[in-house]
């Protein structure tokens, strides 16, 4: 018996998902909710083996406080903790469904948030490196103010995110709500879906099929992976600690590499020739994504440990997988 009870938003996707997994494994009740708008229920098969794993499949932008009130009142327990993970995160995605995007961001956060007040649990959100937009300091810390067009095709999702950031950190001015508030840099490993455009699932999902690697621009850009391992015991620690309340903070990694070197790196490990197709570089794409992890280290002794190669391999497992190629 467990007498925790965690709500995750967005449970059936790619990082959520593995936050419900662990959370069960540390006795924790959790009642997921999902649209299934870009989730995936199979990535809740683990989950659901679980008796303390509780499903709510429904539109947080449709919810109210009363249905929610509802569903936790019958589970009879009080949730300690709120996670916020509710959210488009591909460009692909996230242009496709640019208001629910926002709505998400925005209602969705002040749905949950009033939950925490009346429930005094912790709110915990998964904000994005994309509040930065394409960076002027480098790497980019906290206190980085950000170079983001408020009209651009990414807007929806780095300017809804930017809003829920400030409505979270008003909500613990004015009602005492204790949140936490991280700032994920690109994250991959088992789960990602192999047709959301991001640059890991991209790259393994086309050298699997022999295809060349989609380069937009040169590939001089870079960016910081993290193993999604690795992200979540950031977002645990984070979570359980009382050093990171009302401020955000980065997780990410600082090995920085470029889209062209991290395609070399790729093809090298799953043992293919590297091949390339370059198209014109997308409106706004940041030229450099390098997080400053200084807080994490310092206040939450956090730092990702997962090596490239090893997180790369299991990832090309599980998306061979997915795609039905023999690895």
């Amino acid at each position: 018996m467990t007498d925790k009870l965690a709500l995750v938003t967005g449970a059936a996707g790619f990082l959520a998902s593995h936050l419900c997994d662990r959370l069960i494994s540390l006795n924790y009740k959790v009642l997921g909710i999902d649209n299934l708008c870009t989730g995936n229920i199979k990535n809740l098969e683990n989950a659901k083996q679980s008796e303390n794993f509780h499903f709510l499949h429904a539109d947080l932008n449709q919810l109210t406080t009363q249905e929610l009130d509802k569903e936790i009142k019958n589970i009879g327990l009080t949730p300690k903790l709120i996670f916020h993970l509710a959210s488009p995160a591909s460009p692909i995605n996230y242009q496709r469904l640019s208001i629910e995007t926002m709505l998400v961001n925005s209602l969705g956060t002040k749905l949950l948030l009033d939950l925490a007040v009346s429930y005094n649990s912790r709110f915990i959100f998964a904000s994005t490196s994309e509040v930065y937009g394409d960076p002027e300091v480098h790497p980019q810390p906290e206190t980085y103010w950000g170079n983001v067009n408020p009209n651009g095709p990414r807007s929806c999702y780095d300017e809804s995110k930017r809003f829920a950031e400030a409505l979270i950190l008003e909500y613990a001015k004015r009602f005492g709500v204790q949140s936490v508030i991280f700032r994920i840099f690109n994250t991959y490993g088992p789960r990602l879906s192999p047709g959301d455009g991001r640059v890991v699932s991209n790259f393994i999902s086309q050298c699997l099929k022999n295809e060349p690697m989609t380069i937009y621009g040169d590939g001089s850009q870079t960016r910081s992976l993290v193993y999604v391992d690795d992200e979540i015991e950031g977002i645990l620690k984070g979570a359980f600690s009382e050093s990171v309340l009302n401020t955000p903070i980065n997780l990410g990694s600082q090995d920085e590499i470029s889209i062209i070197d991290l395609g070399r790196k790729i093809a090298s490990i799953l043992g293919v020739t590297p091949k390339f197709k370059f198209l014109p570089l997308p409106k706004d794409d940041p030229k450099s994504r390098c997080p400053d992890i200084t807080r994490a280290k310092t206040l939450l002794g956090w730092q990702p440990t997962t090596p490239l190669e090893e997180g790369i391999s299991k990832t090309a497992s599980w998306l061979a997988q997915e795609i039905g190629i023999a690895i």
